[in-house]
């Protein structure tokens, strides 16, 4: 008899490990998702570097639209005031097949839902109750129905619902104590900024980042702000405060602004159940600011996809040995960023920006820092 695996969260993670499952294996699996539909509206945009697109191509992302989705060449660097201090050449991690990718986060749900969507995708699911027998788990939902597995993924995001039935010990996320702030702009051409490069802006206790995520001149912006509390109501107030005050940004925060505040995960832990594992922000929640929360979500999802169809033992032990060494990478370099990225003091950020200058011309340290990320 066919093994089937449950998949709890229809986000990027999850989706992935569907497409690869329904793809190249012969696994019976579902894909249980809380909400009653996909989120397909605009949306926010992400960054996919060529650890992520190298494995989407397994899946036939080549085949995507090319109109949805750009490739940045460099990330060019600048003060909040629109002063550039340098760039930094993001086509040296490319190869022909595998290129950094910007496109709307719906874009990328869109694509990977196509194949699994009508037989394996069910909505309003909310699990209820867990429980084993004979050696698998039974999955109880609120709706009365259930579903009896050999292996349950959890792939639910940072405040994932799945831990709470399976973890004794709590792992909850923490408030980095600071806001993210995204709109959709069109072409911005009076910032003085190459609009088809990735353009990030540091300032005091904030940062700004704009890139575009199609081929129609759209841009997406994301803002990082300090702040000691999250006040949905306080949003324009605050970017007035801390972004505009220092700089010549007005006209890009004019738009409708959505906002959410950003948390962690303050440990990685391992799954206490040799049946249930966890991918995506389940397994661990980053800061956004190495740009690799989409793709550690894809990796991950790969990761364990992998380990699965070899049927290797102790699946538990070497997944959770190899996933927290890879988070741990991108955990720190995720953490130096916001430190850098905000500096407060004028000293200090000259001082930066002098460094920066001169780091993103070595190539020995950008693929210690970098490229260790980029090419896994």
């Amino acid at each position: 008899m066919k093994k089937k695996i449950a998949i709890i969260g229809a986000g990027i993670a999850g989706l992935t490990l569907a497409n690869l499952i329904y793809r190249n294996s012969d696994y019976e699996f579902m894909l249980y998702e809380k909400q009653e539909s996909l989120s397909l509206d605009q949306g926010y945009g992400i960054q996919l570097s060529t650890n992520s697109i190298k494995i989407l191509n397994q899946i036939g992302f080549r085949k995507i639209n090319d109109k949805k989705i750009f490739h940045p060449k460099s990330v060019d660097f600048y003060n909040i005031q629109n002063i550039k201090i340098c760039d930094l050449d993001l086509t040296q991690f490319n190869t022909d097949q595998n290129k950094y990718t910007t496109l709307q986060r719906s874009t990328l749900i869109e694509f990977l839902k196509d194949e699994v969507y009508t037989q394996h995708l069910r909505f309003g699911k909310r699990i209820k109750e867990v429980s084993e027998l004979k050696g698998k788990v039974l999955i109880k939902f609120d709706d009365n129905t259930n579903d009896l597995v050999d292996i349950v993924v959890g792939a639910d995001g940072i405040f994932s619902n799945t831990r709470s039935f399976f973890e004794k010990k709590k792992n909850e996320p923490k408030f980095k104590k600071a806001i993210a702030i995204r709109t959709i702009l069109k072409s911005k051409s009076e910032l003085m900024i190459d609009e088809e490069n990735i353009s990030l802006m540091m300032g005091k206790n904030c940062h700004v980042v704009i890139y575009p995520i199609n081929k129609d001149k759209e841009l997406n912006l994301i803002c990082i702000i300090r702040n000691k509390k999250y006040d949905p109501e306080g949003i324009k107030s605050l970017v007035n405060k801390v972004v505009l005050q220092n700089s010549n940004l007005e006209k890009v925060f004019k738009g409708d602004l959505k906002s959410w505040p950003l948390f962690f995960t303050p440990q990685i832990l391992p799954s206490t159940n040799n049946k249930v594992f966890y991918i995506g922000d389940a397994f661990n929640g980053f800061l956004p600011t190495l740009a690799q929360g989409a793709g550690q979500s894809i990796e991950s999802a790969y990761e364990l996809f992998n380990l699965i169809q070899e049927n290797k033992p102790d699946i538990q032990s070497f997944y959770f040995q190899e996933r927290s060494k890879r988070a741990k990478i991108v955990r720190r370099r995720s953490n130096i960023n916001f430190f850098a990225f905000h500096f407060s003091s004028s000293i200090m950020q000259v001082i930066r920006n002098f460094f920066m200058k001169f780091l993103v011309k070595r190539k020995n340290f950008i693929s210690s820092y970098l490229g260790t990320v980029y090419k896994h």
